[in-house]
């Protein structure tokens, strides 16, 4: 597994759930900053959630309370449990990995004081979500 690979996208009506999950390479998950962003129609893209390599974790404002960022280490996936969805929460997401700022330890997510999108590596095709009524 060299690459991103997300699953777990659907149609939900409002007020539903779905959980997203994100296979990668081994141990990337003790290596870099790990994330979700999604892009809706015309919409700009929008960093999601991080959760760094010390199992720190960031989530938008536009989802806090709703969404959460996680990783099982054992089966190297990455998750977001997606709750309460929204039908502005209809986009397209995708898992990224994320490289440190400059002189930070590695493993840790830039925080909002950086450009983040700059900071992405490499990230997966994605997966639909719409919600709908």
């Amino acid at each position: 597994q060299d690459k991103l690979e997300e699953s777990g996208g659907g149609s939900v009506h409002p007020g539903g759930s779905l959980r997203l999950s994100c296979a990668g390479p081994r141990h990337w998950m003790n290596i870099f900053c790990l994330g979700w962003f999604r892009q809706g129609p015309g919409n700009e893209r929008e960093q999601v959630a991080t959760i760094a390599t010390d199992g720190r974790t960031t989530v938008a404002d536009s989802v806090k309370g709703r969404f959460t960022i996680s990783r099982d280490e054992v089966k190297n996936i990455l998750y977001l449990q997606m709750d309460s969805l929204k039908p502005e929460d209809t986009a397209m997401y995708h898992c990224v990995t994320i490289n440190s700022p400059g002189d930070w330890p590695s493993g840790s997510c830039p925080d909002g004081r950086f450009d983040v999108f700059q900071y992405y590596m490499t990230s997966g095709r994605g997966t639909q979500v719409t919600v709908s009524s």
